[in-house]
């Protein structure tokens, strides 16, 4: 019987290590999103802006209908329904945890779609269509909170891990590798 690397899967007792980790880290970032947000919502409710940075980064109240730079704001319920399938995708993809860095950077998008998923339920209008606080405003080109700052470090670590070829298995993919799977690929026709 051949050995297939692709269908190995990290043993169990890692898998549920890693898994805990991204639930740890989710829920930091939840936290950190959801506290900073009753903050800014308590002290900068008479809408003038504050600075932070200086003029470079300063406090500045708003309910964002959209997304990051108030992109589909007029699809609220949208920016809801792919929030609900990161969280899916987050789920289904966990279940082959073998790095730390996957259950790093899966906990922050989780702990930040969770944040803003619970903004679209509580905030006004409400019914998966409320506003997400934003307070966070870069020199003027954008508004947004600390969720986003924590899907911002997500990606640019699933980036980095893509460009090493580490998969979520943990597993790092290597030129021989790669060439044996296109090989089995061919011959799978």
């Amino acid at each position: 019987m051949e050995h297939d690397e692709r269908r190995e899967r990290p043993p169990a007792g890692r898998r549920r290590r890693l898994f805990a980790l991204l639930v740890v880290v989710a829920v930091l970032a939840y936290a950190s999103d959801q506290l900073t947000k009753l903050v800014a919502l308590a002290t900068l409710a008479d809408g003038r802006p504050r600075p932070f940075l200086g003029d470079v980064i300063q406090l500045r109240l708003i309910g964002n209908p959209g997304a990051a730079l108030s992109l589909g704001a007029g699809n609220t319920w949208v920016m809801t329904l792919i929030a609900a399938v990161v969280l899916v995708a987050i789920a289904y993809v966990a279940k082959d945890l073998g790095s730390r860095a996957w259950a790093l950077s899966l906990g922050l998008l989780l702990g930040s779609a969770l944040g803003n998923l619970t903004d679209r339920f509580v905030r006004p209008p409400g019914g998966g269509e409320g506003h997400v606080v934003d307070f966070l405003d870069y020199n003027g080109w954008f508004i947004g909170n600390v969720a986003d700052i924590w899907i911002v470090g997500a990606a640019g670590l699933i980036v980095v891990l893509a460009l090493l070829g580490i998969g979520v298995d943990g597993r790092r993919e290597t030129k021989h590798r790669r060439a044996m799977h296109e090989d089995e690929d061919l011959t799978d026709d």
